[in-house]
């Protein structure tokens, strides 16, 4: 039986609350692939703060079956007062080596893929680095081809840049980086849903600067759609970002943007949060709930599970 690796996340956040309320929907055959990279005592004590009532083994790895029922939790050491008001330095650290020990699980053969619950960046303590930035340099890719994707049934979004401030978006944006993203995003409908995916690509200026002779579009953009045409890329753009999501987004699988909330504003607008956030192109499967830590929802029980649970039946679908 392949297994599935799931990362607690962050502790000052409603995520003990969406896995208490996924595992509740989950079917048995499900419940005995998953394993929750956590510490034990955190979920102990904040379950009882939440009044949730959550049958969970501690296990020392994951060939460990017993118990198959039980919320399996791989220990990962975190000292605290509070439950859900653990330090900065604490929680970095408990962070940091969940996303370790489930990088290293997930090269595994006998793993389908990993899932992380909500963290908050500034707990990975480098500047402009997610998740996804994160595991890309775990996995040791040089040549910018991995992929921020947020997917719902429906309908993707991508960034080129992902999580860098606006004035440094410019100077980050080359046409060999958006060329290796787009054969990545190619590649994996491909392989996971046997399609040919229909790609649109944004320019990056307002009007796409009138196409002037200087302008990202006209020096990097337009470049990097011909040579991916001529790899048989079914692709079209640049497209004006400011019209296309009243309607025209509906003809595409996939928008490309060249930053961050280019596409994911207009996405979140459209879908709120009927979304998994996937990573292409590293060495295993790795999704996450497409919202934050919500700390302000503590308390409240008015935390939604769904994406968490999607993400969930994604990697048990698709996972290798």
């Amino acid at each position: 039986m392949k297994k599935i690796i799931l990362i607690s996340g962050d502790p000052n956040s409603i995520n003990t609350e969406i896995l208490f309320k996924s595992w509740k929907k989950m079917s048995k055959s499900l419940k005995k692939r998953i394993y929750l990279i956590s510490n034990y005592n955190l979920i102990l004590d904040q379950s009882k703060k939440l009044n949730f009532s959550l049958n969970i083994s501690k296990v020392k790895s994951i060939n460990d079956e017993k118990n198959k029922f039980f919320l399996k939790i791989l220990d990962v050491n975190l000292n605290y007062k509070n439950p859900f008001n653990v330090t900065f330095k604490e929680s970095s650290k408990f962070v940091n080596k969940s996303l370790d020990l489930a990088h290293k699980l997930s090269l595994d053969k006998s793993v389908l893929g990993m899932i992380n619950c909500p963290i908050d960046k500034k707990l990975l303590l480098k500047k402009n680095i997610g998740v996804t930035e994160f595991l890309s340099k775990k996995c040791n890719i040089k040549n910018n081809s991995e992929v921020m994707l947020i997917r719902n049934k429906r309908f993707a979004v991508s960034p080129v840049t992902t999580h860098i401030n606006i004035k440094n978006v410019s100077k980050n944006l080359k046409s060999q980086i958006i060329i290796n993203k787009i054969l990545t995003i190619h590649k994996f409908y491909k392989k996971f849903f046997k399609k040919i995916p229909r790609i649109g690509i944004l320019g990056l200026n307002p009007h796409n600067a009138e196409m002037q002779i200087n302008s990202e579009e006209k020096k990097i953009i337009i470049p990097s759609i011909k040579i991916l045409k001529k790899r048989g890329i079914n692709l079209i753009g640049p497209l004006v970002s400011d019209t296309l999501f009243i309607e025209d987004f509906k003809k595409f699988d996939v928008i490309v943007g060249m930053y961050h909330d280019q596409v994911l504003t207009p996405f979140k607008t459209i879908f709120k949060f009927d979304a998994i956030n996937i990573t292409l192109g590293l060495k295993y499967l790795r999704v996450s709930p497409d919202h934050g830590v919500a700390k302000k929802l503590i308390f409240k029980n008015k935390a939604n599970p769904k994406s968490l649970i999607e993400c969930i039946n994604f990697i048990n679908k698709f996972g290798k």
